[in-house]
């Protein structure tokens, strides 16, 4: 492989779309993040040409480039697309070498992922059905108390108890977390045991595939850090999470890019 040459992956999620580019030895040239909004395409697009602007590669110079991500199917300028469940599963094993378990909370789907040898896929299990136990569900309770989905994690942090949620069912939660407001049960609270709720749903995922090994949170769910301690509680191990968890998916396509050709 030349040297000028580079490889991508862009990874197209409910709410944000990922680029990461990487060079002929695989290491991580550059990334972006942009929102997705309402055109798949043109998030791509936007994506990747944000990328390239950034670290200063040429589109000529993209070698090969995967898609992934719900949206990938609307990539109309990828080379090959790849479901999300090997690319998180590639890019965690990449900057984690001694991953065996993936825990993925994306915007709208959760995923729990068995990693072998070379970032093989062993085993998963995913839940792309309802909100429960995705970002979108923290992002709803969030605009219902009126606070930042961003500050959920500190204030979480500066709960002095921990209020009850029975539901993970966004709508049925909605309602406790209204009536708990209600009562004047203190936000930081209520968030805490929202990241209760959010964390037994996952981690009734992660049993049904099994802990093996080390253990990385990606997803932008993994920039919580008040569900990455009651994660890392629940497992009885800690967790590795990458400085920008949101872009695994991304780099795994790149990776698979790059070995690809």
């Amino acid at each position: 492989m030349e040297e000028d040459h580079y490889f991508a992956g862009v990874d197209v999620g409910s709410l944000s779309t990922e680029t990461v580019i990487v060079d002929a030895a695989g290491g991580m040239v550059g990334y972006s993040i942009t929102s997705t909004q309402a055109n798949s395409t043109q998030a791509g697009l936007e994506s990747l040409e944000k990328a390239l602007f950034d670290t200063g590669v040429a589109r000529d110079q993209i070698k090969r480039l995967i898609a992934t991500g719900y949206g990938r199917v609307s990539i109309p300028f990828a080379d090959k697309r790849v479901t999300e469940i090997s690319c998180h599963a590639a890019g965690a094993r990449h900057l984690f070498p001694d991953t065996q378990t993936v825990i993925d909370i994306g915007g709208q789907d959760s995923k729990v992922i068995r990693v072998g040898e070379g970032g093989k896929v062993l085993d998963f299990t995913m839940n792309d059905k309802c909100a429960a136990g995705t970002g979108r569900f923290l992002e709803v309770m969030a605009a219902k108390l009126g606070v930042s989905l961003n500050d959920l994690g500190p204030l979480a942090e500066q709960a002095r108890g921990e209020a009850v949620i029975s539901s993970v069912c966004t709508v049925f939660a909605e309602s406790e977390v209204v009536s708990l407001v209600a009562r004047n049960r203190p936000k930081e609270e209520v968030i805490r045991g929202l990241h209760r709720a959010i964390t037994n749903r996952v981690f009734s995922m992660v049993k049904s595939v099994g802990v093996h090994g080390s253990v990385t949170m990606s997803g932008g769910v993994a920039k919580n850090i008040g569900v990455v301690k009651l994660m890392q509680e629940k497992l009885g191990r800690p967790i590795h999470v990458y400085t920008e968890p949101q872009i695994i998916g991304a780099l795994g396509a790149a990776l698979l890019a790059r070995n690809s050709t």
